[in-house]
């Protein structure tokens, strides 16, 4: 079932509520320009009030790339005026992915690069081919790599995205898993597959446990141990006011 179709973007969701948002007509490698950036915006302002989503599926048109980055024509022409309106159409959109209220997966079949990388460093799990070619170019077009390359530290340490930003150089499936970039990688025609296989479980567990727990996740970046620690016990007790706890305890005591 689609539920929303815009030029840039088409979301169809499913019965089990696994939803997926592909953008479109960005030409073979999936390019952010301005308006593709626009329609998926407002395409996951839309999505994150559907209460009857429980993952989210973020994915681009083809295989070629999940996004091989922003618009360079389009930024080519860009002045100090208007740099600022460009660069925070992507972080809407990266932030619309980090705190969207479900899992996002990733779906990740070849290039991704710079604002692409960004992008998936927002969803919560990474499903690549192993084809898949990562980096972050952005220094050798004369600008620096920002926004949510700030998510690298924190995934992969500040070497490795030292070496990434400043060298500009791309790595392969292999080493970006082995580095923590990706949280799997498989064989071409594996990934619509592997991507299935992981949405559809978590779609079967409780919705407002996963929503808690993504929640969660987003507070604890910017929480100390101790005031994470305690504001957990609070969302501990409030699961049990879902009945989701008791439905799926049940479960485990009848085997």
């Amino acid at each position: 079932m689609d539920l929303i179709a815009l030029h840039h973007a088409l979301a169809s969701l499913q019965d089990n509520g696994v939803a997926t948002l592909a953008f479109r007509n960005a030409g073979s490698l999936n390019i952010l320009s301005s308006p593709v950036l626009e329609d998926l915006a407002q395409a996951l302002d839309t999505l994150a009030q559907d209460a009857r989503i429980r993952v989210l599926v973020l994915r681009g048109t083809g295989d070629k790339a999940f996004v091989a980055g922003a618009d360079i024509k389009e930024m080519r022409s860009l002045t100090p005026d208007n740099a600022a309106a460009f660069i925070s159409r992507l972080r809407r959109v990266c932030e619309g992915a980090r705190q969207f209220p479900t899992p996002v997966i990733a779906r990740l079949p070849g290039w991704t690069l710079g604002g692409g990388l960004e992008l998936a460093c927002a969803c919560d799990i990474r499903i690549a081919s192993n084809r898949v070619q990562c980096g972050m170019p952005e220094v050798q077009v004369g600008i620096p790599s920002v926004i949510h390359a700030a998510l690298l530290p924190r995934l992969i340490g500040a070497a490795r995205t030292q070496w990434l930003l400043l060298t500009g150089d791309n790595i392969d499936a292999a080493q970006a898993l082995q580095w923590g970039l990706l949280d799997q990688v498989v064989p071409p025609q594996r990934l619509d597959d592997e991507v299935e296989r992981l949405a559809h479980k978590l779609a079967g567990y409780g919705p407002q446990a996963l929503r808690q727990q993504k929640r969660m996740l987003r507070a604890w970046e910017r929480q100390s141990i101790d005031q994470a620690i305690d504001d957990s016990v609070q969302e501990f007790a409030n699961a049990f006011k879902t009945g989701e706890p008791q439905a799926y305890m049940a479960r485990f005591g009848q085997h």
